[in-house]
């Protein structure tokens, strides 16, 4: 046989336990060219355990070679049979066979038998516990050393005990044994020490332990720059790099995959790119575990041509390696391409695990693509992995929540054996992102019943949302005084996730009072606080705003452009808006994507220039989409061009046929000139692909109650002091001035039928039940998920007159604020 391990197995493979006896096997003697069976034993007996027999094999290499449970077996029968049992060096070596191949109860019977165990067999049992993730049986083994052995502990003792600590009294306990047996100074154990301590969050230990070294190896400079690392304190890691450096040592692999993460979390691409060049400098881009984290750190940058330039200089890719590329292009949104890497690693012969899976299911959420999506789940299924970790779990509830299958979502959430916070975190995101605000608000309370899951930075950035749909003020205020009391609102997503909630919930005041007390170091408050200002119609705020941001060198983005063009459309500032459109692509080189042209042609519509809008759809270097062409529909609709209205709404429904609120938008726009034909043809059209208008509703909050209203209710247990209410408003109105404007009725009926249309229209009922159902001249505040009738906008404004109350409405586009028989509108919406 060509090597001893080959030969051996093939042996042990062919030979069964129970037939092995001293005959069976030759003698080997270790030759240049290998093992050469030469003589068979002159011992015929098959009892032979007590007999000391001299090896015939090299056993330290047969057992360093074995990756089989089974041949490890046969070898540890192969021992017992020749006598070597109790030779507690080849005993204890077995010990880590079997950890190491997963037998944890072999490890440990093999160990049991073992009449004199040495230092090293102590050890290794214990060591054995910790790599099968069993902390306890380590601590209590540990424990039983010390009781029963009569040894002293020595140096290689303390990293798996600390490492199996579960908490921090029972490493301190630890600690107290090192301080005793004097073991504190060796660096092998001070590094486990000092990762004790940063697993536990307690850093200021652990650096008093690293600063009070008199020598320090590599490995004790690695395990402080990785303690500050995964605490996510970044400045301190860098810092203790750059004393590092400064006393002479070098980075090895070890160091630079510990840093690369740093620089990755405070934002440092050109400390990155430095340890990259430190990298090829000293020959270390050739380790696989370096390029790993170059990939990662790339990845978390965008940089997604550096990511590649990386794997593809990779000499060695193992699974991570694959990875890492496959998420690093999943993660920043191109699943296409993330898709054919992962292909391409079938084709090489590299066998996914969870992570790859992880992936995927992010991939094909991504893709829209439900057909595979769902074979991914069987493929998860038929390998039990829904059941062996969470993660998976979460995944496949995130894949389902981003195609839109909150059904199927939900099903899989209710499956998962364990469900930790990001389970309900993904839950409670996935029903917000697709509009269901209720049922994220109801899986939230469900969360909070639940008394071992704290919600996370993740379940506030997730919830927020929700309260801001739907307009819940109170709710999210109550969550405002839970993160005060956690010192969480300062966080710069969760802040900002608070500023978007008052914005859209009317108090736009609390919402800029948040903005000052928060770091703005990202564009991200700026972007939220300028949307809010855009939605209550203080366009000019917003530029002052964003002119304040480049003062103090925040870099604006894709997103902040948006803000800004949805704020200039809001208030009428075509010229500004122009200005912003092109600032954005000249002095910062942000190519316009579709959000951005959907900004501009509503712009330029709402203000009527539709000759100027179609011709910038027209000159569009992408192709329009629904957004586009709903946009100068709706322009169409505002100022009666009915030819041009009939053009958009041909393109429109070429690409999105199955959006009812288009066919809405056009009849009405047929409705608001007459053209009543139209308006039967086009809810026909409706009708034969099977749509259904959106119901329009009304909500006014009453307390901590929320009343919701559709057109015409006369359900409402209060609906006779609402329709008395709205008879007396309309008399006063009338009186004040105020004339019907029946265009806005889009039925072909009399003009008494049309008042009466008019009056029972949803946004009324819940103005006139605010009114009945609250303190004089006390504000209301009322949403609505349709855009809001131009009758009801004229008719709010002689209620708040009347009435002296202020009325904030809040409907599918903007806030109104109605005070003294004015609009902050100043009636352009």
């Amino acid at each position: 046989a060509p090597s001893s391990h080959v030969c051996m197995c093939s042996l042990l493979k062919l030979v069964p336990i129970s037939k092995l006896n001293l005959v069976s096997f030759p003698r080997f003697f270790h030759c240049r060219d290998g093992f050469t069976m030469h003589m068979q034993l002159p011992y015929t007996s098959t009892r032979a355990t007590n007999l000391a027999l001299p090896l015939p094999f090299d056993f330290d290499v047969l057992i360093r070679v074995c990756r089989d449970i089974n041949i490890a077996k046969r070898l540890h029968t192969l021992l017992v049979v020749l006598g070597k049992a109790q030779d507690v060096v080849l005993s204890t070596k077995l010990v880590n066979l079997y950890a190491s191949l997963g037998d944890i109860t072999f490890s440990r019977s093999t160990f049991n038998q073992l009449q004199r165990k040495n230092i090293f067999a102590w050890n290794s049992m214990v060591a054995a516990y910790v790599r099968s993730c069993r902390r306890h049986e380590a601590l209590s083994c540990f424990n039983e050393f010390l009781l029963v052995s009569g040894l002293r502990p020595d140096f290689y003792t303390f990293p798996p005990v600390l490492k199996a600590c579960v908490n921090l009294i029972d490493g301190k306990k630890i600690h107290c044994y090192v301080v005793k047996l004097g073991f504190d100074w060796d660096v092998f154990v001070a590094a486990s020490l000092i990762n004790l301590y940063s697993r536990f969050g307690a850093l200021d230990v652990a650096y008093e332990l690293f600063d009070e070294m008199p020598d320090r190896d590599v490995g004790m400079w690695n395990a402080m720059i990785s303690a500050f690392c995964q605490n996510g304190n970044a400045d301190e890691a860098l810092h203790v790099l750059n004393r590092m450096r400064s006393e002479g040592l070098k980075m090895d692999p070890v160091t630079v995959s510990s840093v690369l993460p740093v620089c990755a979390l405070s934002g440092d691409i050109v400390s990155g790119m430095l340890i990259h060049l430190y990298v090829i400098k000293h020959g270390l881009e050739m380790d696989v575990f370096v390029s790993n984290a170059l990939i990662n750190v790339y990845s978390k940058f965008g940089r997604l041509g550096d990511v590649q330039r990386v794997f593809d200089h990779m000499e060695v890719r193992d699974l991570v390696s694959w990875n890492s590329i496959i998420a690093a292009y999943e993660q920043n949104d191109d699943p296409t391409t993330a898709l054919g890497l992962f292909k391409e690693m079938q084709f090489v012969g590299i066998q996914p695990d969870l992570l790859t899976i992880v992936s995927l299911a992010s991939i094909f959420g991504q893709l829209s693509d439900r057909r595979i999506s769902s074979s991914i789940h069987g493929f998860i299924i038929r390998h039990e992995w829904l059941e062996k970790d969470v993660v998976i779990g979460n995944a496949l509830v995130n894949m389902y929540a981003k195609l839109g299958a909150m059904d199927c979502a939900c099903t899989v959430f209710e499956q998962l054996p364990v469900k930790d916070i990001i389970s309900w975190n993904t839950l409670i995101t996935g029903y917000t992102q697709n509009g269901l605000a209720s049922e994220a608000i109801n899986a939230f309370n469900m969360m909070e019943k639940c008394t071992k899951i704290i919600p996370t930075q993740g379940t506030w950035v997730s919830i927020l949302p929700a309260y801001s749909h739907v307009g819940a003020l109170q709710q999210g205020m109550k969550i405002h005084g839970r993160l005060i009391k956690n010192w969480l609102y300062k966080d710069v997503f969760v802040a900002t996730s608070l500023i978007d909630m008052y914005g859209k919930c009317g108090r736009l005041v609390d919402g800029m009072s948040l903005f000052t007390e928060i770091p703005r170091e990202t564009s991200v408050p700026w972007n939220a606080i300028i949307s809010s200002l855009g939605i209550h119609g203080d366009g000019e705020v917003a530029l002052q705003l964003f002119k304040d941001m480049l003062a103090e060198g925040v870099e604006p983005d894709h997103i902040t452009f948006v803000s800004l063009l949805s704020a200039c459309s809001h208030s009428g500032l075509v010229n500004e808006g122009e200005r912003c459109f092109d600032l954005m692509q000249k002095e910062y080189g942000i190519k316009p994507n579709l959000r951005h042209y959907g900004c501009m042609v509503d712009l330029l519509g709402r203000a009527g220039y539709l000759e100027k809008a179609y011709n910038l759809v027209s000159s569009m270097s992408m192709q329009p989409d629904a957004s586009i062409w709903g946009a100068l529909l709706s322009a169409c609709r505002i100022h009666g061009n009915v030819d041009l209205g009939t053009f958009a709404s041909s393109r429109l429904l070429e690409v999105d046929s199955e959006n009812v609120g288009y066919y809405v938008l056009l009849s009405n726009m047929y409705a608001n000139v007459g053209k009543w034909e139209g308006v039967t043809k086009v809810r026909s059209l409706a009708r034969d692909h099977g749509l259904r208008k959106i119901p329009g509703w009304s909500s006014v909050v009453v307390g901590n109650i929320v009343e919701v209203f559709y057109t015409g209710n006369q359900t409402h247990p209060k609906c006779t002091e609402i329709y008395e209410e709205l008879r007396v408003l309309a008399s006063k109105m009338k009186s004040l001035g105020y004339v019907p404007d029946y265009s806005f009725v889009l039925q072909d009926v009399e003009d008494d039928e049309k008042e009466q249309i008019l009056m029972s229209h949803y946004e009324r009922l819940a103005m006139a039940f605010g009114i009945i159902s609250t303190p004089p001249r006390s504000p209301i505040r009322i949403f609505k998920n349709l855009r809001v009738c131009g009758d009801c906008h004229n008719a709010a404004k002689f209620i708040s007159k009347i009435t002296e109350r202020d009325i904030i409405m809040r409907d599918s586009n903007r806030f109104h604020h109605f005070k003294h028989g004015i609009c902050s509108c100043g009636d352009y919406w």
